[in-house]
């Protein structure tokens, strides 16, 4: 019998879903390298590879076998060959560009544990998809409104999320759309760097995330009377400002994100935020020209950088904090720590704080492997985001439930305001 690869889903299975892989068909305890790659929509290559052996039956289980030192990951590793991709380009980072197509995955099996790759014995091809059947994906240009709406399958109202990437701009919709994917209405919201939205982050105005939560409050498909919003990084604290001055969020779920406005002034009405300073002499380069920034961030509890505290104890809504302890983009935890004590100090509900030891910057939804480097549009060099690769990993499919069970329990009808306690 000749070698064969085994996979559960056979051919398809969603980004952020377990994938079974096994190989049969081997001589007993032969020694062989599985290798997994995956290009970009960009063309770029990521590839992580492992030593093996088979069992005395010449079976291949990964969700069974540890895999021998000397590859990309060793240790029992179910998911090992998609958790530690890595580019071939540095300080490259994979993102999904266009949702509605697949990420192709290929896995090889070779002979030995060489330096080179021996004989090909097996390979395989996966489908990781990123909407599930029934999604819709339906563009929003209303108004001032540049984003993209996916519905869940069957009759709403579903409870209705907005979500806000960081300082890479543009209108990422991989996370709403792996979201909606589980019954929630979610809207992916631009906010500079795209079509006629502003090319750079000078200053952003609440106006125009007002536009966007009224359109969600409006919509026949999403259930009121309030909704959620979840942001990474800038985006969250874009979606700590929209809680705390606008009305109809009940839940804001914050991954690695600022208490206090950061890289640009924000406008609301007669109101004005300055952004937090930034002192450049603080940023570290390592030999390999990666910044480490930090400590690039002054403190907003001190000095006039205290204007740049969001006045969160404003806020109607429950909050989510997701940290990674080993996040070098900033201090992610002191944020979270330093928003809780605001709000408690004005007799608020305490929000929910779950950290990650070994988790870095870009926490994003499970199986998407760790990026510990790349370009910085700010600050237009690499930096270093932090994490270490499977505590990282094991952090985002934690992560992951973890706000979805949050949005699940404040989005599905109580009204807004009334915390349950924790």
């Amino acid at each position: 019998m000749a070698p064969s690869v085994r996979l559960s889903p056979a051919t398809r299975s969603l980004f952020d879903e377990p994938l079974a892989i096994a190989v049969q068909g081997l001589g007993p305890r032969q020694q062989v390298t599985l290798r997994a790659s995956l290009r970009d929509e960009t063309g770029q290559l990521f590839q992580a590879s492992a030593h093996y052996q088979a069992g005395d039956d010449g079976e291949l289980d990964l969700a069974r076998c540890p895999a021998l030192p000397g590859g990309s990951f060793s240790g029992l590793e179910p998911m090992g060959l998609l958790w530690a991709l890595q580019p071939q380009k540095p300080f490259w980072r994979l993102i999904k560009r266009d949702v509605q197509s697949p990420f192709l995955l290929q896995l090889e099996v070779f002979e030995g544990h060489g330096e080179r790759p021996g004989r090909l014995l097996a390979q395989a091809q996966h489908e990781r998809a990123f909407l599930r059947d029934g999604v819709r994906r339906v563009p929003v240009r209303e108004g001032r409104i540049r984003a993209t709406l996916f519905l869940p399958p069957g009759n709403g109202p579903f409870p209705g999320i907005i979500d806000l990437y960081g300082t890479g701009g543009g209108l990422p919709e991989y996370r709403a759309c792996l979201l909606a994917n589980y019954g929630f209405a979610v809207l992916a919201l631009a906010f500079y760097s795209y079509e006629d939205l502003p090319k750079e982050m000078k200053e952003f105005h609440l106006e125009y995330f007002e536009e966007a939560v009224n359109y969600m409050l409006q919509h026949t498909q999403v259930k009121g009377p309030g909704i959620g919003l979840l942001g990474h990084s800038k985006g969250g604290d874009l979606c700590v400002s929209i809680a705390s001055f606008l009305k109809g969020i009940t839940a804001t779920a914050l991954i690695n994100g600022s208490v206090a406005n950061v890289g640009a002034v924000l406008r609301y009405k007669d109101i004005t935020i300055p952004p937090l300073g930034i002192n450049p002499k603080r940023i570290k380069v390592t030999k390999s020209g990666i910044a480490d920034i930090i400590d690039a961030l002054n403190n907003p509890l001190e000095g006039p950088d205290r204007q740049s505290f969001i006045p969160l104890e404003k806020a109607e809504c429950c909050f989510l904090f997701i940290v990674g302890q080993d996040d070098r983009n900033w201090k992610s935890e002191f944020f979270a720590v330093e928003g809780s004590k605001r709000l408690q100090a004005h007799g608020k509900e305490k929000p929910e704080i779950v950290c990650y030891p070994g988790a870095g910057h870009y926490i994003e939804p499970p199986f998407f492997p760790m990026c510990a480097a790349s370009m910085h549009l700010l600050f237009g060099k690499p930096v270093m985001w932090g994490g270490e690769p499977k505590a990282h990993c094991e952090a985002q499919i934690d992560a992951w439930q973890q706000i979805q069970a949050f949005f699940r329990k404040h989005l599905t009808g109580k009204p807004s305001g009334t915390c349950s306690k924790l």
